[in-house]
């Protein structure tokens, strides 16, 4: 029997005004490592990480979201989005959560791997190396692309918007 892949996250996100109009800017984190250094376009993520079948989704989202950004999950109610399936296969289910969270108090967990490859020599690198607020727009250029589809149902929910696959 095959088990496919899974990963649980949570999105935060706030509301905004701007010129005559009401929208959301969300939390998202650009990817550790050396593969994604230097990479802006589908380098970034919903902070998220993958589960097994001993673990509920919504309780690893929680302890990735501790994890990733080495902060306590804000209090709040949490917004279903869904599942996406991203390129690798993985299923991912994401939930929202309106919050403020100041970048700066954020410290990421970490990896480690074999660096540069074949050398023996094993590097520790953050999970994710940076944080931003994005627009809707920012974060469908930022997100991987089986995770953009988030920013749109976020939208849609809160706001009453149609909800698009890359917004």
């Amino acid at each position: 029997m095959s088990t496919s892949r899974r990963s649980a996250g949570l999105l935060l996100f706030r509301i905004v005004e701007g010129v005559g109009e009401r929208d959301v800017e969300v939390l998202i984190g650009h990817m550790g490592g050396p593969f994604w250094a230097g990479r802006e376009t589908a380098a970034w993520s919903v902070p998220k990480g993958e589960y097994g079948p001993e673990e509920d989704a919504e309780t690893a989202a929680r302890r990735e979201f501790v994890e990733e950004l080495g902060v306590p999950v804000p209090p709040g109610e949490w917004m279903a989005l869904g599942e996406s399936r991203q390129r690798s296969g993985k299923t991912v289910t994401v939930w929202a959560l309106e919050a403020e969270l100041d970048v700066a108090s954020v410290v990421p967990g970490t990896f480690s791997m074999e660096w540069p490859r074949g050398s023996g020599v094993q590097r520790e690198f953050p999970e994710m190396d940076r944080f931003a607020w994005c627009t809707p727009e920012l974060a469908a250029e930022r997100l991987i692309v089986g995770q953009r589809v988030f920013v749109g149902r976020l939208r849609a929910q809160v706001l009453g918007t149609a909800a698009s696959p890359d917004a």
